[in-house]
Order: C-alpha cells, then structure tokens, then sequence
C-alpha cells in the first residue's frame, strides 16, 4: 500500500502578501511544494491530493500537472465556505477559509487510505517524509496517528514571530496535547527563545517539539474533524476571523481517549516564508542543498 500526501494550498497567505504556493524558489522555477512532492516520491508515496480554491484551480493545474505528469497520481479538493456548513448562514463579509482542518473535511470521499497531510508553503526535508510513510505502512490505524516533531529552534524566521503548535509529549513519546502559541520569537538580548500571551512573556527551550502541519492519519480523522466542526461553527460561525485548525482536531483526539498521536522526531532543519524577508533566505538554502548534491539543478 503506498500512502496517499494531501497538500493544503487553499490559504490566502495574508502575511506574506502574494500566493507564496506557486512562487518559484528553486533554480529551474520549483516551488517549494515540488521539493516535498520530490521528497515523497522517493520516500514512496504513490499519489498526491492537492486542496485548492476553484478560482484558481485552471492556474494551478497548467502550472504544475505538465511537471508532474508520469511521475505521481495527482487529484484535488477543492475547499468551498459553505461546504459542511449545512443550513446555517454565513456572514455576509467572511472571506477567510474555514482553516486548515476545515480543509482536511473537504476530502471526504476522495482519500479513502492513510495519508499525510502538509503545508505547501513549508519545506520539511526527506527525512520526515520517509519516517512519515514508514509510520503510515507499518503503525497507523484508526487508533494511531501521528505527528513530526521539529526542534523549535530550526523552525524560527530571523524576519519576525511566528505561530507553532507547541507539542507536549510523554514518557512513550506519544502527544500530550498541543498549544498553538502565537508571537513566538528569539529574544536579541538574552538569546533566548520566548513567547508572549495575556501572561507575559515566557521561555522555551531551543528543543521543544512543535508541529509544522505535517501529520500521518487514518482517514477516520475525517469523520471526527465533520463531527467538531459542526461544533465550531455553533460556537463561532458568526466570528468573520475564527478558523478550524487542524491540531484542534488532534488535540480532541487524543483528550477523548480515542488513541494515540506518536510524535516522530525529526532532526531536519524547516525552512518556509511566513514573510517576504524570507524569501531570499529560502532561495539560498535550496541552492545550498543543491550544492550538497541532496537535490538536482532541476526536479523534473
């Protein structure tokens, strides 16, 4: 069995200001989405799923399947407001996504087997995808899921502060739970790593495991995340800037006791644009992986 890769590509990229999923990075014009597509097809992952919004879907398809074409199975999602919304009416001025949970929803019917879920808008390193598909051929169950955990420290941006799901992880290295922290940033004085919230500001520790949306699931994780969605929207659906996060889905399943998250550590260095200032940074560190001989001149 060869695990399915569904890549969120649906967000609007409000910070970085342009729609940074089909920015080239690489020196034949890759994205950095094609180094983990790279990195899946060697790691053997045998199809990719691709969650985008229907206006740009014509773009994104002549853009990317005459690369692709031959060497994955590829499919998309398209990601809609009003999808599983049932009856209820949306604000006239919503125009955000629900949020990434919202779009895993949105593959109902259409990945059917264990499948990791990422970020195109993050670079991961061929590590984390061959630890993924080991999980997803020889661990993962409708009981067992799992997340890669990335060194805190290798997933800052030197450009301003960032949001990770800080991860809490037990003796058996399974998840605790985790804690979206927002404003996340290394401190120039003390060189220490800190966040702030309505407390103050607060320390962690260079190592701390924190996920970078890349996840291995059973597809059940689908029928939890239709079941709290609904919950949500009772709740929110009339807060214009409220979304759906995936590690809330996560998190309620491993509180409910309907089993285990492993969090597969991983030693790779992240690398990603969550500003402009990043891009410059990326594109160097691609051509340094070049160099090392990790990746050809051109993917395809």
């Amino acid at each position: 069995m060869q695990p399915t890769l569904v890549i969120l590509a649906a967000g609007m990229a409000s910070r970085y200001g342009s729609m940074k999923q089909t920015e080239a990075f690489g020196p034949s014009g890759e994205t950095i989405m094609e180094y983990s597509i790279y990195d899946a097809i060697r790691s053997g992952f045998g199809k990719v799923v691709f969650i985008i919004r229907e206006e740009f879907a014509e773009a994104f398809k002549a853009q990317f399947e005459p690369r692709l074409k031959g060497k994955i199975a590829i499919d998309y999602v398209y990601q809609h407001l009003e999808d599983f919304v049932g009856n209820r009416s949306i604000p006239a001025d919503r125009v955000k996504p629900w949020g990434t949970a919202h779009a895993l929803l949105c593959c109902k019917g259409k990945v059917n087997e264990p499948f990791s879920i990422i970020n195109a808008d993050d670079f991961y390193g061929r590590e984390a995808f061959e630890k993924a598909v080991h999980f997803l051929q020889n661990q993962c169950n409708e009981t067992t899921y799992a997340i890669m955990g990335y060194d805190l420290s290798k997933t800052l941006s030197g450009h301003g502060s960032v949001s990770r799901g800080v991860c809490s992880v037990n003796s058996e290295g399974n998840l605790v739970n985790i804690t979206e922290r927002t404003k996340i940033y290394r401190n120039a004085d003390t060189g220490k790593i800190v966040y702030e919230d309505e407390s103050g500001v607060v320390e962690l520790p260079d190592h701390t495991p924190v996920s970078m949306n890349f996840f291995g699931f059973h597809p059940n994780i689908i029928v939890l995340a239709e079941k709290l969605f609904n919950e949500f929207l009772d709740k929110n659906i009339q807060n214009i800037k409220s979304e759906f996060f995936i590690p809330l889905v996560v998190d309620e399943f491993v509180k409910q006791k309907i089993g285990i998250v492993k969090v597969l550590p991983t030693s790779a260095q992240w690398f990603g644009v969550t500003y402009k200032e990043d891009a410059p940074e990326v594109k160097k560190s691609f051509q340094q992986l070049i160099n090392s001989g990790a990746y050809p001149v051109s993917l395809w």
